[in-house]
């Protein structure tokens, strides 16, 4: 099976190029290290004796973000190197300005084909590999395979289509997932999903969710009243979209006219999930009548409708100006979701989608403690807006259901850091 994966690699590469390219051109970014995607990694300072190299690939930015304690825990005694990889450019420059410090190196992870991937072992020569979520590339657990090198993967899960496809072909679930050390899965129902993909039960331990232990600063109220001025809100609530993708803006749009239309005082403050989708939101709102303004062209002048986050590494600071939080990627016909973690450990009243795949477990949590809304689709998204974010009880008892659920579910990082603890005790003396 290896060998039909390498043959069909490059041709598969190939047809695949043309979007690629120019998806890594719209997001920039990749220029300066373009070769790591050829396994050229260079600049890796020699390996020190009594210590060993653990190669941790987090594939962007949400990763990156819920890997910083697990960083700082593995490298405080001194005797763990890291060498991190990331698959975006908005994961690397993440990384670049927040983890120099706790890392021999920053790169971005090759192309998963043999020639490639052997070129980037040989010159990061690690001793303990790391894959976060779903990162499990047969080539390069191949590549560990050969070298006798453990891999564990972290924060484990499979997607709902994924899923689907790897029980219709298992051929492909044990590729990826035969030369695995050790499997930690984020959730109980994701190790069942793996015990029938095949994975030996003795080797699965269920750790946890790391991105549960997230510990987000909170910004004073001066700082609060800086960034709304910044962003041009006005006085009154705001209703905020979280990664939100195409088709969502639009609901929200329409959520922020029905809001006013009742007679609540609010504005729209929109984080899409790729900043470089700026051009398609523009045209958007230049035909909606709002005021509006991007926060990459710097201060508002004045006070705005729909405020814009075109930026990277914010989601934090910006959730705390929101009164009512929607979850994007969630509404038909999205399917996967993206992540509500930030949103409830700030205590945020939270409205979701029914397409939340990738954080299944999560959002029926939330929703089965009332600590969430689902919304059906667009139209429900306005009318539970419009009676929602007036209403500041009900809020309240919502934000506090989600804070509670947060607070419940926290210690992934350590039951995580113990394991590999235990996985670096195995390798014995450097």
């Amino acid at each position: 099976m290896l060998w039909l994966y390498r043959f069909l690699f490059l041709p598969v590469l190939l047809v695949s190029s043309p979007a690629y390219l120019r998806r890594m051109r719209r997001r920039g970014g990749y220029g300066g290290h373009f070769p790591h995607r050829f396994g050229a990694h260079s600049g890796l300072p020699a390996k020190r004796a009594g210590v060993r190299r653990i190669w941790l690939q987090a594939v962007s930015v949400g990763e990156m973000l819920a890997i910083a304690p697990m960083l700082e825990g593995l490298t405080a005694d001194g005797k763990v190197e890291i060498y991190l990889t990331t698959t975006t450019s908005t994961g690397f420059k993440l990384a670049q300005e927040r983890y120099k410090k706790f890392t021999v190196g920053i790169g971005y992870f090759p192309l998963d084909w043999w020639l490639f991937s052997r070129r980037a072992w040989q010159r990061i020569a690690p001793d303990l590999v790391i894959l976060t979520e779903g990162e499990r590339w047969p080539e390069h657990i191949h590549q560990a395979a050969a070298r006798g090198v453990p891999v564990l993967s972290i924060n484990a899960r499979v997607s709902d289509r994924s899923y689907r496809r790897l029980m219709l072909y298992p051929p492909a679930a044990r590729i990826t997932l035969d030369g695995i050390t050790r499997l930690l899965p984020c959730s109980t129902q994701d190790e069942e999903r793996f015990v029938a993909l095949g994975f030996p039960r003795e080797r699965l331990q269920t750790t946890g969710n790391i991105k549960l232990d997230v510990d987000i600063p909170l910004l004073s109220a001066g700082g609060k009243s800086g960034l709304r001025r910044e962003l041009g809100l006005p006085a009154g609530l705001v209703l905020m979209g979280s990664s939100t993708w195409p088709g969502e803006e639009a609901a929200l749009l329409d959520a922020l006219r029905s809001l006013r239309s009742s007679g609540t005082a609010s504005a729209l403050l929109i984080v899409p999930r790729h900043a470089e989708r700026r051009p398609e939101i523009e045209t958007l709102l230049a035909g909606s009548g709002l005021r509006y303004h991007f926060r990459t062209s710097g201060a508002a002048p004045g006070e705005v409708d729909v405020a814009v986050a075109d930026t990277t590494g914010e989601m934090r600071a910006l959730l705390q100006l929101a009164d009512l939080v929607f979850v994007g990627k969630s509404l038909p016909p999205h399917t996967e979701g993206q992540t509500p973690v930030e949103a409830a450990a700030l205590e945020k009243p939270i409205l979701l989608g029914p397409g939340m795949g990738n954080f299944r477990v999560i959002a029926h949590d939330l929703l089965e403690r009332h600590a969430a809304i689902e919304v059906a689709d667009a139209a429900a998204l306005a009318a539970t807006a419009t009676a929602l974010l007036p209403a500041a009880a009900r809020r309240a008892e919502i934000a506090a259901a989600a804070g509670q659920w947060h607070r419940e579910n926290k210690g992934a990082v350590e039951r995580t850091l113990a394991v590999i603890r235990e996985e670096l005790g195995k390798l014995g003396r450097v």
